[in-house]
């Protein structure tokens, strides 16, 4: 991790859009409320789609407890970064911030360890940083795996439990594939490989398979052999590619090297696909914005199935997508309090039950509406997950890089081999930029 303290020039215009009317209490206000500023706790909130929620969790917390909170909230697209820059340059760093994997590299030093914390012991999903310890408490978990429209499948006489490896993959695509036309499907998979826009899903997510599919949460085999200067393990790596290569045959052929992140989403929610590449936060779009699709389709069940490209592989990834910290500067033990309340019964089921996240905890009773929901707690309970270790691959190098790699082989430009060698080549130049 980097110490941030490097020189930010912050102009008036954006602080003044960023802290009038929110951040610590004036000086007026504090000398009217003496008696609670020192209890007082400040959260940032990044996900804005709930933010009604995360103010009934505040209120529900002072209710229980008489501790003031206050939610600060996050338009979204929003450099979260930049923002929490603002707020420590002006002395008015929240108590509890907001941080992917990359953005704790900001704070070296300045975020509390959480290590010795009771609910550590109830999760696997907490940011561990080698050096400053636990940093991150996770407040929601998504998943990546091989999504399935579990009617599809049953149509078919395809059971999902039955896939455990390359052989099993095939066979279930073939049988699906051999009833596309009467139950109107346009491909098996909806599989899209175009880098531009959907780089992110291709190059970090599905390469994510190949660096963690049936490890170990804390097995960093392949992507400590990938950062040690791009390297592969060439065996793994074939068995990898020759299941992208089944992608590629029984894909949207139509939109498999163009198609959008939209129309990939809109074809699975509308039946038009019986598997789909993309993680566990799409049942909020199928829920929502393709709602109408969704219940044209019949509501149907979904499922998901490890991306097994070997046999025997037995695991989804799922991960926190962000975390909350602890400045050091702020309420530390009110911080902590708070956060040790959020991981039990009553703000679960408020994240849970009303937010609609996906809870990291193993002994979390709640399961959220959203389709997915169920599907991830099974796993998470039954302890077959692995980590999304792709986030410690140097920023940039699956979005803007590797994803370029599944769009050649994908388009026929280059074999399964070809595609391991332009894999190592895009790698191996990445790093040697660094």
């Amino acid at each position: 991790m980097k110490n941030f303290k490097e020189p930010i020039i912050v102009s008036v215009l954006i602080l003044s859009l960023f802290f009038s009317g929110c951040g610590k209490e004036s000086s007026d206000e504090a000398e009217n409320s003496e008696s609670t500023s020192a209890e007082k706790l400040t959260v940032l909130n990044t996900k804005s789609e709930v933010a009604n929620q995360m103010k009934s969790l505040a209120d529900k917390y002072t209710q229980e407890t008489g501790v003031p909170v206050e939610v600060l909230g996050v338009d979204a697209g929003a450099d979260v970064q930049a923002m929490l820059k603002g707020y420590y340059l002006s002395d008015q760093m929240p108590d509890i911030i907001s941080c992917e994997a990359s953005g704790f590299s900001n704070w070296e030093g300045l975020l509390v360890d959480l290590s010795d914390q009771d609910w550590t012991n109830r999760t696997d999903a907490e940011f561990v940083d080698p050096t400053y310890g636990t940093l991150g408490f996770p407040f929601t978990t998504e998943a990546i795996g091989l999504a399935y429209n579990a009617d599809i499948l049953s149509k078919c006489g395809v059971d999902p439990s039955s896939i455990t490896g390359p052989d099993s993959m095939r066979a279930a695509f073939e049988k699906i594939d051999a009833k596309k036309d009467e139950l109107g499907l346009r491909a098996v998979i909806g599989y899209f490989t175009e880098p531009e826009n959907l780089g992110w899903s291709a190059g970090n997510h599905i390469f994510g398979a190949y660096i963690d599919s049936g490890l170990a949460r804390d097995d960093t085999t392949y992507i400590d052999l990938l950062n040690d200067g791009g390297k592969l393990d060439e065996s793994r790596f074939m068995d990898y590619a020759a299941m992208i290569g089944l992608f590629n045959q029984y894909s949207d052929q139509e939109l498999l090297t163009n198609g959008a992140y939209a129309d990939q989403v809109s074809n699975f929610s509308s039946g038009k696909y019986a598997f789909i590449t993309q993680g566990s936060w799409i049942g909020a779009t199928m829920t929502g914005d393709n709602s109408s699709e969704y219940a044209s389709a019949g509501n149907f069940k979904v499922g998901m199935i490890p991306y097994a490209f070997q046999e025997g592989m037995d695991t989804i990834l799922t991960s926190a997508p962000s975390w909350w910290a602890v400045s050091k500067e702020g309420n530390v033990e009110g911080a902590k309090a708070f956060l040790q309340w959020c991981s039990e019964s009553t703000a679960q089921k408020i994240l849970v039950e009303e937010a609609g996240f996906v809870s990291p905890f193993t002994d979390c009773t709640f399961v959220a509406s959203d389709p997915f929901a169920p599907v991830i707690a099974e796993y998470i309970s039954s302890g077959k997950t692995s980590n999304w270790h792709w986030m410690d691959m140097p920023s940039g190098l699956g979005q803007r890089g590797l994803s370029f790699a599944f769009r050649k082989y994908a388009s026929g430009e280059v074999d399964a081999g070809g595609f391991m060698n332009e894999i190592k080549s895009i790698a191996t130049k990445w790093y040697e930029s660094l």
